[in-house]
């Protein structure tokens, strides 16, 4: 593995030329994070999972467009936090931790959540000005999430990202609600849910259970740092609300409850301790849910047989699940094997093809085979990638790569450049931009990408200065 003094040393894009087949999922990504968490001291962090975030958005999509907003105008984020928490910041943005399906019972208890928290948008709520997190932050945050993806093989997957956030910024500017504004997103929150024909209890079994966890520690939380106080008053305001609504009863769907018992396994499998793992799903437990947590903790602990048994034992009963191809395509690369690894994430990206994180895990793979067959394969991969998100910093990463396979020196520096601007390192953006804009032809969009990229990075670092 690279150490930072060697990545400060090297070309960041020459460590193609290296051995990548055992390393490509940790060493080049992990030593750039090397760089960045020093200065982002107590942080948190981002998970980027396309099924979890599929299935957020399934969630939100009618909530939202009952609340009278776009939904292509949303961004949801995934904290890798296990407590029940989620926050609205920086204009359409909701981060939503891990806890809500770890320690949450149903579907309709995460989307009440939701719907609480569009509440906060749909009522401007958020906070503004120099207490706000900047809209270009927020790509930024999600940049480095997926910039991540691959660095954790050792750690548990391949297609989970980490990206770290000071923990007092991310605090102190996204959850300064008043305990009016709570009320109010309760209630417009309620208003979506019955316009959408869906069950209120679900945001009322939520606050009862922070409302019990905050009677059983209230001696260890800080007041001012939790973002949604759960009060006794605030639970029986919203009891009353929900006994008026004709929709009270309703429960989740057969689906609803099987996609929320998948993701809820699938999260436990990569974030939880293997041991907890493995206890929560026994080996005697045949479920999906189970077979699919245990899969995920067989690959991290590592026992990569076990854990392919386990996975291709689900690929068997449903062969056009894409989530299952594509953590058979991460256990490959954990083994050191990316080229067995391609078939299976280029399934699953086959089967999703909306999915930018399997894209991106597609092409890491084949750049990582060092077979030169794949490299044009890897790019168009990224191209598609980074039209939706341009702030990918490791879609970025690995573009370099595939243009330096491709003897393309200009474009991987412009590639290289990309990198860095998206997660705001203006000063290497900037050198890395003049480089590659001396071997691209004048007056062409990647010269002019180029000659912006250096205009925007040289304003940064004078306002910096």
């Amino acid at each position: 593995m690279l150490s930072l003094s060697s990545l400060r040393r090297f070309h960041p894009h020459a460590a193609y030329a290296a051995k990548r087949a055992s390393v490509f999922a940790v060493a080049a990504v992990a030593c750039f994070c090397m760089t960045v968490q020093p200065v982002l001291a107590q942080a948190i962090s981002l998970i980027t999972d396309d099924e979890t975030l599929q299935l957020l958005k399934d969630y939100e999509d009618p909530i939202y467009r009952a609340a009278g907003l776009d939904p292509a105008a949303l961004h949801i984020y995934l904290v890798n936090d296990p407590e029940i928490n989620a926050f609205a910041a920086g204009g359409q943005n909701i981060f939503v931790n891990t806890g809500l399906f770890m320690k949450l019972d149903t579907p309709n208890e995460v989307i009440g959540v939701l719907a609480h928290e569009t509440g906060h948008i749909a009522g401007g709520h958020l906070t503004r000005g120099s207490v706000a997190a900047s809209k270009a932050s927020i790509p930024m945050l999600v940049a480095m999430a997926a910039g991540v993806a691959a660095m954790i093989a050792g750690a548990g997957s391949a297609g989970m990202g980490v990206f770290m956030l000071g923990q007092q910024v991310a605090q102190g500017q996204f959850n300064a609600f008043s305990r009016a504004q709570e009320g109010t997103a309760d209630q417009m929150g309620q208003k979506y849910l019955r316009a959408t024909k869906q069950s209120g209890r679900g945001m009322l079994k939520t606050f009862q259970k922070l409302a019990d966890e905050e009677a059983m520690s209230a001696y260890r939380i800080d007041a001012w740092a939790r973002s949604h106080p759960a009060s006794r008053e605030r639970i029986a305001e919203l009891e009353d609300i929900i006994e008026k609504s004709p929709y009270k009863d309703v429960p989740d769907s057969p689906e609803s409850l099987r996609r929320f018992a998948m993701v809820k396994a699938k999260l436990f499998g990569f974030t939880a301790d293997v041991d907890v793992v493995l206890r929560k799903y026994p080996p005697g437990d045949e479920s999906a849910p189970a077979r699919y947590a245990r899969a995920i903790a067989y690959m991290r602990k590592p026992d990569l047989a076990k854990a392919q048994s386990e996975i291709k034992s689900l690929i068997a009963e449903h062969p056009d699940n894409p989530f299952f191809h594509q953590v058979l395509g991460q256990i490959y690369v954990n083994m050191a094997k990316p080229e067995l690894g391609v078939p299976s994430l280029q399934k699953a990206s086959d089967l999703y093809p909306e999915g930018t994180e399997i894209r991106v895990e597609l092409a890491a793979a084949q750049l990582a085979t060092e077979n030169v067959k794949y490299a044009q394969p890897a790019l168009d991969n990224l191209k598609v990638a980074l039209q939706k998100e341009s702030d990918n910093a490791f879609a970025w990463y690995e573009t370099a790569l595939a243009y330096s396979m491709l003897n393309n020196e200009p474009m991987a520096n412009l590639a290289t450049a990309e990198r860095y601007y998206s997660i705001g390192a203006y000063p290497q953006a900037q050198r890395f931009a003049s480089i590659a804009q001396r071997g691209l032809s004048q007056g062409t969009p990647d010269w002019q990408r180029a000659n912006d990229i250096i205009s925007i990075s040289a304003a940064e670092k004078k306002n910096r200065d």
